[in-house]
């Protein structure tokens, strides 16, 4: 960060050859200078490269106001918050402006009153870009005092000034962030009428409060977020405002497992020194994306209102919590990630997904145990032969051994079991180790376990075996063994 400008008065700034700026204006000569420099202050946003970014670039050398439309947990709000980097990291404002007036450039009654008093004695103040930011969730309750202003008739009696006068309003958040970047997140959820005041400022550069114009030519970024879902379900965008926005930007999940994992390991923001001693195999991270793939498309969630890519995010911290909950538990100082621990991913599932009747009949429990059941399934062909082509009457698979082991044992793998017991236990089953070192290239040895219990869920969502999940673990059974026994 620069040092703050020691420039104290009108005057002082007027010497240094300040040349005052529209925020349009510094926006785009900031973008201008990165995008010769191919510096790309969106860098962050990964997926968005060559789809929202250079969209949200054009809007703003088009002089725009956007509206970001995408469902819930596509970035809308983080890439909101990232156009503060093509701000200028210091302007000067009025000192104690609450509207963070331009010393050159004044607009408020009570800015224009003090250089008239002062003139170019008149002390200045500088605003830092990370200051220049304002955000509002839409919600129904939302008044046009909270966005625009009111008349503070305390104000208009100490001052002995009439209801008509600007000096007796207490502006709302909007005049306070002229000069500014104005995010407006859920923009359907507005009320109509708070929706045309908008209207009024975005066309005709005035507030309408209590039955009186104040024209006031603000100089704000407005970006609105909205959600396909609300036009629908909640709310819609009023025609006159939703024609007045100059684009409207679609935004989207990630398009691959690939950029998916880069995402969640940037923002799960996992403690460096726990998962230092915390292995995660790599196809572990692909299951945790699948999920969220998987979920997009069943048929048991609500596709409206979208599968949040904060879903990956807690599933992996949760998944890494697991591990460490039973690395201190057993005082051991390090271990790995095992498949037994997606058990613990069920409940960031639950609740980041919107269920249809049907799901809700099956149960949230359930869907989310189904999920990863899918995704287990889609990612085994990858590894191992296809099951379904090779599951004919009398025909041999790499998998008859294996099951038919199944036949005369059961496998329990309990939650708390410590690295030796653990893997002492999968060492059992030979025919799976077989299968791996037969199909899988380039094991890394610190994988092998999971494998080898990775192959069981696999064989479970093709329904060769089953699964019966309990407080404490999971056990693997012969699924025919399992319904005879049933009844």
């Amino acid at each position: 960060m620069m040092n703050k400008p020691k420039l104290k008065t009108v005057g002082e700034l007027k010497s240094s050859n300040y040349k005052q700026k529209t925020l349009n204006q510094e926006i785009t000569d900031n973008l201008r200078l990165n995008l010769s420099k191919g510096k790309n202050v969106f860098s962050d946003l990964i997926g968005y490269e060559e789809t929202v970014v250079p969209s949200v670039e054009r809007a703003f050398l088009s002089n725009h106001s956007i509206n970001l439309l995408g469902l819930r947990g596509q970035a809308k709000t983080k890439l909101a918050r990232t156009c503060i980097d093509l701000l200028d990291e210091w302007i000067p404002i009025i000192k104690d402006s609450e509207t963070n007036d331009d010393p050159i450039n004044p607009i408020f009654k009570s800015s224009l009153e003090k250089i008239k008093i002062n003139g170019d004695k008149t002390e200045i103040d500088w605003l830092h870009r990370t200051e220049r930011f304002y955000e509002k969730l839409a919600t129904p309750d939302v008044t046009v005092s909270d966005l625009i202003g009111d008349i503070d008739p305390i104000k208009a009696t100490n001052l002995k000034l009439s209801y008509s006068d600007e000096e007796v309003i207490h502006f709302g958040l909007i005049p306070r962030a002229h000069r500014c970047i104005f995010v407006l997140n859920e923009l359907p959820d507005l009320q109509p009428r708070i929706q045309v005041s908008l209207f009024s400022i975005l066309e005709e550069k005035e507030i309408q409060i209590r039955g009186f114009k104040v024209r006031l030519p603000l100089d704000i970024q407005f970006i609105f977020t909205s959600n396909p879902e609300d036009y629908t379900n909640r709310g819609t965008i009023v025609t006159p405002l939703k024609d007045r926005i100059g684009s409207q930007i679609l935004t989207h999940y990630p398009e691959s497992i690939k950029i998916a994992k880069k995402i969640t390991e940037q923002e799960s923001k996992l403690d460096s020194k726990v998962i230092s001693k915390i292995h995660i195999p790599e196809i572990a991270r692909d299951i945790i994306e699948q999920i969220s793939f998987e979920a997009r498309e069943s048929d048991l969630v609500d596709k409206k209102s979208g599968v949040s890519a904060r879903m990956s995010i807690t599933s992996l911290q949760n998944l890494v919590s697991s591990a460490e909950r039973r690395m201190i538990i057993n005082n051991e100082k390090k271990t790995s990630i095992r498949m037994s621990d997606f058990n613990s991913v069920i409940s960031s599932i639950n609740g980041k997904v919107e269920l249809v009747y049907e799901g809700e009949e099956e149960g949230a429990e359930q869907v989310s145990y189904n999920l990863i059941s899918d995704a287990v399934k889609s990612l085994f062909n990858k590894y191992f032969p296809k099951i379904e082509k090779l599951s004919k009457p009398g025909e041999e698979t790499p998998y008859d051994s294996l099951l038919e082991w199944f036949t005369q044992k059961q496998l329990v793998i309990g939650d708390s079991l410590n690295d030796n017991e653990y893997e002492e236990l999968l060492l059992e089953i030979i025919d799976a180790r077989t299968i791996i070192d037969k199909y899988v290239k380039d094991l890394d040895e610190n994988d092998r376990f999971f494998f080898i219990e990775f192959i069981l869920w696999g064989l479970e969502s093709f329904n060769k075996l089953s699964i019966l999940r309990t407080n404490n673990g999971i056990e693997f059974k012969d699924p025919f063994n399992n319904f005879i026994n049933k009844i």
